[in-house]
């Protein structure tokens, strides 16, 4: 990253590689627990399976409890003597066992635990003897133990590198898109800060053309220039502040439905020249949390929207219900392109121009969606059964 970059900058790409990070450890760690499991299951069954064919084969062909294999005691009974193999710890010796093989002649195994090991026995009648086998537990556990901890080793080995290699990924990942960031908040400023003054001396040649024209028929053409002067005003440090991710747009609770009558009222001269009637059906206050001049903006590009596609009327309607206020722009033009449906709410994303429209770039609706989403609503748009498009723009409603 080049030193160029601002604070705002460095800190999401060291936020975004660092959850790219935990991200990767995190799949790792699953991945590694579901092998671990996995690989512990098929030891366990595996060394059962080995245990109880060792002892099978012990009990099948021993026959003298001095000679079975290593890690396995032998008990025979004989005419009611037991004769025990050397070495066998006496709590390792299921008698109850003997005992019950010797009334009914099943085969029984048993695993036995106590204070200083774990042991698993079989015992089988054969002929007029009762055998049981012993196998000492230990070694296997001892196995199990070890392997788990070249597991556990592994796995903490391969977090560490997973985290690391995220970490490293993401950063590479978010670098140009912070660059682009970057670039895209020093042309709002540089913008902003260029249109600053003459927007200044537009709004102060308004008011003194407003004192001058305050007894004449033009005094309310000249108070509406002073009000959009102040309006622009208001847009352009909205934008300065919806470009600078340290700050945030001071949120109020505000009349939606003053925003939008005065929004149409804006639009009125627009749609006059355009020959379209602006039919409104406000209904009373409601009120929803959020900045006042962001929503007009919304309010204004859906307006802007309906008057260049309308074919002679356009509706504005704003609808409520218990928890939600819907703005909804309603025109008698020739609908949406199904083409362009999919795409209309994104940047860039315009139709061709009509006859003599002036250039489209495709980012009035986009303005929409984007302060929709900052508000916590949603915009929709689809086709009246009729004729024309109907736009919606939807807000929760303040508590």
């Amino acid at each position: 990253m080049s030193h160029g970059n601002s604070a705002p900058e460095a800190g999401m790409i060291r936020r975004t590689a660092l959850a790219a990070g935990l991200q990767a450890a995190l799949a790792v760690a699953v991945t590694v627990g579901v092998l671990c499991g996995v690989t512990i299951l098929v030891l366990l069954r595996s060394q059962q399976a080995d245990q109880n064919t060792l002892l099978t084969t012990t009990v099948q062909r021993t026959d003298d409890v001095t000679d079975p294999p290593a890690g396995v005691w032998l008990a025979i009974e004989r005419g009611g003597h037991l004769d025990v193999g050397p070495g066998m710890p006496p709590e390792a010796l299921d008698r109850g066992a003997l005992a019950a093989t010797r009334a009914d002649g099943a085969t029984r195994t048993s695993d036995i635990s106590v204070r200083h090991g774990q042991y698993r026995t079989l015992t089988e009648r054969r002929g007029d003897e009762v055998v049981q086998a012993v196998l000492d537990l230990h070694p296997a556990h001892v196995e199990r133990g070890r392997l788990l901890k070249a597991l556990l080793v592994t796995g903490a080995a391969g977090l560490v590198l997973a985290a690391a290699a995220g970490t490293w990924s993401g950063r590479r990942a978010i670098v140009p898109l912070a660059r682009a960031l970057s670039l895209q908040r020093r042309f709002v400023a540089d913008a902003g800060h260029e249109l600053r003054t003459p927007l200044t001396l537009i709004s102060t040649r308004a008011q003194l053309l407003q004192r001058h024209a305050a007894k004449t028929p033009l005094k309310s053409e000249v108070d509406d220039l002073v009000t959009d002067a102040r309006q622009l005003t208001e847009i352009l440090e909205d934008l300065l502040l919806a470009a600078d991710p340290g700050q945030d747009s001071p949120r109020k609770r505000i009349d939606l439905t003053s925003v939008v009558r005065d929004a149409v009222s804006a639009a009125q001269p627009a749609a006059d020249e355009a020959g379209v009637r602006l039919d409104l059906a406000l209904g009373d206050s409601v009120v929803v949390n959020g900045t006042e001049v962001a929503l007009r903006r919304a309010v204004a590009a859906l307006l802007d929207n309906g008057i260049r596609h309308a074919a002679h009327a356009l509706t504005v309607a704003v609808v409520t219900s218990a928890k939600h206020v819907t703005v909804t722009v309603s025109d008698d033009g020739p609908g949406i392109d199904p083409a362009v449906m999919p795409t209309m709410f994104a940047r860039f994303a315009s139709g061709p121009p009509s006859p003599g429209d002036r250039r489209r770039y495709g980012l009035g609706l986009a303005l929409v969606s984007e302060i929709a989403a900052r508000h916590n609503g949603t915009v929709s748009a689809h086709n009246s059964p009729t004729s024309g498009a109907i736009l919606r723009l939807t807000l929760p409603r303040a508590a």
